[in-house]
């Protein structure tokens, strides 16, 4: 015996319905409910092979084309509006279920699968439809996850007031006029170095040797401004041709040779 199921009564104008009105008219297709929804022939075939639990490969089209037929019918009968793709997969089906059933003569053993076109068209479409549905999937703003915005909240600067009374103006510009004013000036004055005489300092220190190095005619107390006036009166000699200037391969070291003057 079968269990009896209460239906709850719906409510009219805030108020429950204790019985449904003996006028009540309900359409015959009301009740009916399509739960399946699919984008196109080719899934209503995936749907259907995958409801079997069968490999692509062994597909049993005069099973699948049975199946196929009967959802065409259903979706007529629910008076929803066919498109011609379905019914040119049905009329597919049905003439490979026609050529898989007509017997094969012994010269034709060689004959193409009539399954084989199909079979391929749904291993690309099962393809496109497992990489949508992973894509579809994935984790995705404003519907998995939603991004938050915290700002930082506005603080406002309490600056305390300055509490100076004239008295302490008084106190701190006395304390500042009385003190030291340092006012004392020193000038450092630097020796100007002379030309001439590191020509005259260089000729008499080649007046005893014959070759000399350039650093032996400086002084370490004159620094950059003697090594510059070294080499201005190095130059000025080497310009009148009383000195030569060397300089080896080898090395860093600059020389100042006499040049003799040849006798006659």
């Amino acid at each position: 015996m079968k269990a009896a199921v209460q239906s709850e009564l719906p409510m009219l104008k805030g108020e429950r319905l204790a019985s449904l009105p003996d006028d009540l008219f309900i359409p015959p297709d009301a009740l009916e409910l399509f739960l399946e929804d699919f984008s196109g022939p080719m899934d209503v075939l995936l749907y259907l092979i995958r409801k079997k639990d069968i490999n692509i490969l062994a597909l049993d089209v005069s099973d699948i084309t049975d199946q196929y037929i009967n959802y065409i019918e259903l979706m007529d009968s629910l008076k929803i509006e066919l498109a011609s793709d379905y019914l040119v997969m049905a009329a597919t089906l049905a003439q490979i279920k026609s050529r898989m059933m007509l017997p094969t003569p012994s010269e034709e053993e060689d004959e193409v699968d009539p399954r084989s076109e199909l079979i391929k068209r749904l291993q690309e479409y099962q393809r496109y439809k497992t990489v949508s549905e992973d894509l579809a999937n994935l984790p995705r703003l404003e519907r998995d996850f939603f991004a938050s915005l915290a700002g930082l909240p506005s603080f406002k600067e309490h600056e305390e007031p300055l509490n100076i009374s004239i008295t302490d103006l008084r106190q701190a510009f006395l304390e500042a006029n009385a003190r030291p004013k340092y006012k004392n000036e020193h000038t450092i004055e630097f020796e100007e170095l002379s030309t001439q005489e590191r020509i005259a300092l260089i000729l008499e220190i080649l007046s005893k040797r014959n070759i000399v190095q350039f650093f032996k005619v400086l002084k370490k107390a004159e620094g950059r401004q003697g090594v510059a006036v070294s080499l201005l009166a190095s130059l000025e000699l080497a310009k009148d041709g009383k000195v030569e200037i060397i300089q080896n391969e080898d090395s860093n070291h600059m020389y100042l040779k006499t040049i003799r003057e040849a006798t006659a």
